[in-house]
């Protein structure tokens, strides 16, 4: 009977009694219904379950009626251009999903019941969207994802359970002793929170007997609050069995300066870094120490001995490195940074940055310095290091061949306004060729001169003719990140232009429609944080403004 139902009853003759005047296909339906009758008819009825109880209350208002409606279509993925190589003029909802939730989050909103199991199903696909999903959909969403094995995702970590304070030792010990992994990891990160020497001292209890992958994650969690007071428990970890834990021990104990790892960290880096003597710091040419002004001179370790390697120095260096510039690498980024200045006779970070460095050693130390300075976060350093957005990108902060510094992380060290403009000032000397991953680190909306920087880059590239699909990336970006206040500015520049000599055919086409998209997309997240403020009331559904912008002119 499937497959006569399925293939139609044209093509396979049903397996039924015909009577006359009725269709094959009646016959087949009344067939079906007896043979569910038949098949319930011979179940044995289970004994009925306890109810469960109800799902607790979320005394959180719920979003207005306009951004209710949005999320919906938001979570129905409606607009987008999956399989197509040109997105065309209409805005990339998913992509707009996740500032939709931070925005609602920040209101204090909660999701309506109905859209609950749409928003963990998004949830579950995307793991981007987590946090801000279950923060969204709140203790309810955890209640109903009991019921779904689809949903286990949202209990993982979230509990299910509440993790007990510090001010319960007794349930404290007894989740830490019975609980899930997931679990507790959780209760040490709350425990680290409130009471920094309590969560230590819960770890170190069971130290020895935790798995090295769990001794990795829970050491990790150590990051915050870290103190002067974790310095002996870390020392310890650092004759650790797993060399992945070792490792992290190493890192966490850079990051306190006045540590007895940091000092033997600083004194071996000292030891293979020696300032030149000379007249006063002048301009040289890098990489190269000039004989008549000072300069740094490196002499790298020639073995990684067994106090290195204790110490958290891996000593087998990857295939594209040479030994001992690996471990002066390390040694370099383990040392605290403010004491470079004593070794290099008083000198500010950034006269020290100056320094010619004799016999190419140049980029190696400067990288280890910047990865000195993200893990100790000194923005001194950082902005050191960096440099002047204008300069050469090399003396910019820029990785250049064989460096294998990260622009991006250095500029987290800085505070966001004055990472914004260093990057809106590399962009105005540079381009965007090298500023993608910058880009990424800036907070969101841009600041005005960062965007302007961006739009008028983006201008550039179009009149001097380059291939539109090489800054689909940063478009893109443009689109999520543009202060949306800035689409009436930028309307001029979704008319289409004259293709200039030798640009790449129909590249005229594809700007315009690149530019009208990032309009729409602005407006449309402009009209989205006013639905949030409950802007267009209760019903707003015929003045609420269209999810995708007006069709455009511009043809294939």
């Amino acid at each position: 009977m499937v497959s006569a139902a399925l293939l139609g009853t044209e093509r396979r003759t049903p397996p039924v009694v015909v009577r006359p005047g009725r269709s094959a296909a009646a016959a087949l339906l009344d067939a079906a219904a007896v043979s569910t009758v038949r098949r319930r008819a011979a179940l044995r009825p289970a004994l009925a379950a306890d109810r469960p109880a109800p799902a607790p209350d979320d005394p959180r208002p719920v979003i207005p009626p306009a951004a209710r409606r949005r999320l919906a279509l938001l979570l129905a993925d409606r607009g987008g251009t999956v399989g197509s190589s040109r997105r065309g003029t209409a805005p990339d909802l998913t992509e707009l999903l996740p500032q939709w939730l931070a925005a609602a989050q920040a209101h204090g909103y909660r999701a309506p019941e109905a859209l609950l199991p749409a928003l963990l199903d998004a949830a579950r696909a995307r793991t981007d969207l987590r946090p801000a999903a279950l923060a969204l959909a709140g203790p309810r969403a955890l209640w109903l994802a009991r019921f779904n094995g689809d949903w286990k995702f949202a209990l993982r970590g979230t509990g299910a359970r509440a993790t007990p304070g510090a001010d319960d030792p007794e349930a404290v010990r007894r989740r830490w002793d019975e609980g899930l992994f997931a679990e507790r990891v959780a209760l040490l990160t709350a425990v680290r929170r409130s009471a920094p020497d309590a969560g230590r001292d819960l770890l170190a209890g069971t130290w020895s007997a935790e798995h090295a992958e769990d001794r990795l994650l829970f050491l990790d969690t150590l990051r915050e609050g870290l103190s002067p007071d974790d310095e002996a428990f870390l020392e310890g970890a650092l004759s650790d069995r797993s060399r992945t834990v070792r490792a992290t021990a190493a890192e966490l104990l850079s990051t306190l300066p006045e540590s007895a790892f940091a000092t033997r960290m600083a004194a071996r880096a000292h030891a293979c870094v020696t300032l030149t003597p000379g007249p006063a710091p002048r301009p040289a040419r890098p990489g190269s120490a000039g004989p008549s002004g000072p300069g740094l001179t490196v002499t790298p370790p020639r073995a990684c001995d067994e106090g290195m390697r204790r110490d958290g120095v891996a000593a087998k260096a990857p295939s594209d490195r040479g030994e001992r510039a690996w471990w002066l690498g390390q040694l370099v980024e383990a040392a605290p940074l403010h004491r470079w200045s004593e070794r290099c006779g008083g000198r500010a970070p950034e006269d020290i940055v100056a320094l010619p460095v004799a016999d190419g050693w140049r980029t190696e130390l400067h990288d280890a310095w910047c990865r000195a300075a993200i893990r100790q976060r000194d923005t001194v350093w950082a902005r050191a290091l960096l440099g002047a957005p204008g300069a050469a990108p090399q003396d910019a902060g820029v990785a250049s061949g064989g460096s294998s510094r990260d622009t991006a992380k250095l500029l987290t060290v800085l505070p966001s306004d004055e990472r914004a403009a260093w990057v809106a000032g590399f962009i105005a000397a540079h381009g965007l060729a090298d500023a993608f991953r910058m880009l990424g680190v800036c907070a969101v909306p841009w600041a005005e001169p960062l965007g302007r920087a961006v739009v008028d880059a983006l201008d550039i590239a179009r009149d001097a003719g380059s291939y539109p699909w090489s800054f689909s990336g940063v478009m893109g970006l443009a689109e999520r990140c543009l202060d949306p206040a800035a689409a009436d500015r930028l309307d001029m520049l979704t008319a289409v232009t004259d293709e200039p000599e030798g640009a790449s055919p129909g590249s005229g086409g594809y700007w315009s429609e690149a530019f009208q998209r990032l309009v729409g997309t602005l407006r449309l997240r402009a009209t989205m944080l006013a639905e949030l403020t409950d802007a267009f009331g209760p019903d707003a559904d015929a003045d609420a403004p269209s999810l995708s912008p007006s069709p455009s002119p511009v043809t294939e």
